[in-house]
């Protein structure tokens, strides 16, 4: 399976990589790096070229700091990008192993960290050009290095079969992790993929069900009065024999009624993709997003601010409705007793505020709500702040993917004080889910022309 969900893809996977994260483990494997070159110089008393190495290391620092001091902490980088820093990173080690001592330096065997995170972030054919490189880069410094000496002037030397034992235990490992990461990886990908494509399989096998529902009810109690109605034209017919100006028209009922009955078998086999259903006022939307969670003992106020537009008329798409859902679910579940979905538009923008009155998101999750797996480790007080409470975050994060195929830039707050745009102007320190659309990418044209419907095989 091969499955295709708007930007999701099995083959388009680019931005996973967060800068953030990557530069924390660069900083992680410096640091190491620094520490082993110190120890190294004043515990053992090993002597290498000084001047070079710091060099070196100044390198690898220096792109560090302009990697937090000139991108936002947010980005995520593209495919090339991750795989050039990999590059610069694994050249980097490289050289410093140079000037170490080469293969003989028992460090050298960390030339195959960044292969193997590359191999869970990126693409096969980027994580084959990182191996060879290594590979490359490993061998190349195997043959010719600076050796390391003792304070006497001693060389440190290792025994030929060692050096070549080394040599293929890195070459083998480079190979085996790069492997075994990226099958990990396309497997982990694949379940994400499955994820997505059950829910969507799931809405329109509730939506087609539904519609069977209907109409097996319709044809069962259409049934009767239809053969009523053929039997009595039927006998009309042969009645007005005698009669042309009527008897064309108990003919023109037999027919329709046939024809009804043909309708109603067809809709039993196929239901209807009706492009009627595909679009909705704006309010309506909203309502139906929210109507499973009317009744659940929270006051759910509909505010809709316009100014001098019309409210629009916009894309009624299953992921729309089912990511607004659990938002509108979310804050019910935690609100005190009201909950407000507050909508308001421009001639370019669309923006949709969900507010709850209850205790708000938890400062050490804030940052991270929307991404997979949010689990109770991270948030000591959840389990007494929202008793009952199972999440992992999934819901939110199938959501917050789901909106986002629709256009939708999410930010997930917390109220602090008088919420004035609200009537009676509350004080409020619940949640707060603000949604923002451009109006081009979510509205329908009122004048568009409807398309054909097409039948949906069942």
């Amino acid at each position: 399976m091969d499955p295709t969900f708007g930007e999701i893809t099995q083959d388009n996977r680019t931005e996973w990589v967060r800068l953030r994260t990557l530069t924390y483990v660069r900083i992680v494997a410096l640091s190491g790096q620094i520490a082993a070159l110190v120890a190294g110089q004043l515990a053992f008393g090993l002597r290498f070229d000084t001047g070079l190495v710091a060099l070196v290391v100044g390198a690898a620092g220096i792109s560090i700091l302009l990697s937090l001091f000139l991108y936002p902490p947010a980005k995520r980088l593209s495919d090339t990008e991750a795989s050039l820093t990999f590059l610069f990173d694994i050249a980097q080690l490289s050289l410093l192993l140079y000037l170490t001592g080469g293969i003989t330096n028992p460090f050298a065997l960390l030339v195959m960290a960044p292969v193997a995170v590359a191999a869970m972030a990126l693409r096969s054919r980027s994580t084959l050009l990182l191996s060879i490189v290594a590979i490359a880069l490993i061998t190349l410094v195997s043959v010719s290095y600076r050796p390391l000496r003792f304070a006497d002037g001693t060389v440190l030397d290792v025994a030929p079969i060692l050096t070549f034992g080394h040599w293929a235990a890195i070459v083998i490992g480079i190979a085996f992790q790069a492997f075994y990461a990226q099958r990990v990886a396309a497997e982990a990908n694949s379940m994400a993929d499955a994820l997505l494509a059950a829910q969507m399989a799931l809405s329109r096998e509730q939506k087609l069900t539904d519609l069977g529902g209907v109409v097996a009810a319709t044809a069962h109690e259409l049934g009767t009065p239809l053969a009523t109605i053929k039997l009595v034209s039927a006998e009309l017919v042969e009645e007005l024999a005698d009669r042309p100006d009527l008897v064309e028209d108990a003919r023109l009922l037999v027919q329709e009624a046939d024809r009804c009955r043909t309708i109603l078998h067809s809709m039993g086999r196929s239901g209807k993709d009706d492009t009627m259903m595909r679009r909705a006022p704006l309010e309506a939307v909203l309502q139906e997003a929210a109507e499973p969670h009317l009744d659940r003992g929270k006051r759910v106020h509909f505010l809709l601010k316009s100014g001098d537009d019309p409210q629009p008329l916009i894309q009624r798409r299953p992921e729309l409705v089912h990511g607004l859902r659990n938002l509108v679910q979310n804050a019910v579940d935690f609100a005190a007793a009201e909950v407000w979905v507050d909508a308001s538009w421009t001639a370019q923008t669309l923006r949709i505020r969900i507010i709850d009155d209850g205790p708000g998101f938890s400062p050490q999750v804030l940052g991270s709500i929307g991404e997979p797996f949010i689990g109770r480790g991270r948030d000591p007080n959840r389990p007494k702040r929202r008793p009952g409470y199972a999440g992992m975050g999934l819901g939110m994060f199938i959501a917050k993917t789901l909106l986002e195929r629709t256009g939708a830039r999410l930010e997930f707050l917390n109220c602090d004080g008088a919420i004035k745009t609200l009537p009676g102007s509350p004080v409020l320190h619940g949640a707060m889910v603000d949604l923002t659309w451009p109006l081009a990418r979510i509205a329908v044209d009122r004048a568009e022309a409807l398309a054909q419907n097409l039948p949906v095989d069942r």
